[in-house]
C-alpha cells in the first residue's frame, strides 16, 4: 500500500506512536554497530531515524512505495541511501544486510508471504529479518478506541483487524510460511500521553491510513457522532494510550 498524503500528516497521524514503538522494535531485532541494516516501508522515517542514531547513515537503508516519503526520509536524513520501491520486489542485490525490518507494514503488504521472503533474500546467511504489527485484532492497537466506536456506530466498517499480522502469532506464521528459521515472538508495548482529545482526534481528520480514509467517507453528522462516541470512552485530558504491537523475528 503506497500512502497518497505527505509525511507530515503521517507523523501528526500515526509517527506519534511509530516514534517511541521503533527504539523498542530496534532492540528485539537485534540492531548492533558494524551490521548493514534495511528500514522496509520506512515511511517518513520513525525507525530509519533510530537506526541512525544507533548506526552510521552510509550503514542505514530504507525502501518505501510513497514518493512523498522517499522524499522526506531523503531530506531528514542525509547519508541513508533511500529507495522507491514495494516490498514485494526490493530494489536491491541478495544477500545485502545484516538485518531487515519492517516496522508497522506487513499489513498493508499486498502479499505478506512473498514481502517477508524479499526481506529475507536481501539478508545475508545468519542475519535477521523482523517485523512488528499493531494489535488491532485485539483492540490494543493505539487505534482501538476509534475503532471499537466505529463499529459500534456502523456494524458493516471494515477495520483493521483481519489485516496481516493483526493478531497474535500470525506473523510468526507468516515468516516460517516465508521460509525463516528460529523464529521468535513477542509483544511490544508503548504509552502516549495526549494533552487534549482535539490532540488525539485532530490527526484521524487528515486522511491517513484506513482509519483516516474511513473518517473521509463520512458526512459532518456522521464524523460529530463519532467523534462524540470517542471523547465519551477517553479518559479526561491529559490522558494516556497505551499500545501494543505484535513482533517477530527470524533467521535467514
Amino acid at each position: 500500500m503506497s500512502f497518497a498524503v505527505g509525511a507530515e500528516q503521517y507523523d501528526q497521524f500515526m509517527g506519534r506512536y511509530s516514534a517511541p514503538l521503533a527504539p523498542r522494535f530496534a532492540d528485539f531485532a537485534g540492531v548492533a554497530v558494524g551490521q548493514r541494516v534495511l528500514d522496509v516501508g520506512c515511511g517518513p522515517g520513525a525507525l530509519t531515524g533510530e537506526l541512525t542514531r544507533r548506526l552510521p547513515a552510509n550503514a542505514v537503508f530504507a525502501v518505501d512505495p510513497s514518493a512523498s516519503f522517499v522524499a522526506a526520509v531523503a531530506d531528514r536524513y542525509p547519508g541513508v541511501e533511500i529507495k522507491r520501491g514495494a516490498a514485494e520486489a526490493l530494489p536491491f542485490d541478495s544477500r545485502e544486510f545484516d538485518v531487515a525490518l519492517a516496522q508497522l507494514v506487513v499489513h498493508f503488504m499486498v502479499d505478506p508471504v512473498q514481502g517477508l521472503g524479499e526481506m529475507l533474500r536481501v539478508t545475508r546467511g545468519g542475519g535477521a529479518v523482523a517485523a512488528c504489527v499493531w494489535d488491532h485484532a485485539g483492540g490494543q492497537g493505539p487505534l482501538g478506541v476509534f475503532w471499537n466506536a466505529a463499529r459500534d456506530l456502523d456494524a458493516s466498517v471494515q477495520d483493521e483487524s483481519q489485516l496481516a499480522g493483526a493478531r497474535q502469532g500470525h506473523l510468526g506464521e507468516l515468516l516460517r510460511a516465508a521460509g525463516a528459521r528460529d523464529v521468535q515472538e513477542t509483544s511490544l508495548s508503548v504509552d502516549v500521553e495526549h494533552p487534549s482529545f482535539t490532540a488525539w482526534w485532530n490527526p484521524f481528520l487528515l486522511g491517513v491510513g484506513p482509519a483516516g480514509t474511513y473518517v473521509s467517507t463520512l458526512d459532518a453528522t456522521q464524523q460529530a457522532r463519532l467523534r462524540d462516541l470517542c471523547r465519551e470512552r477517553l479518559p479526561q485530558a491529559p490522558f494516556v494510550v497505551s499500545a501494543r504491537a505484535w513482533a517477530a523475528r527470524g533467521l535467514v
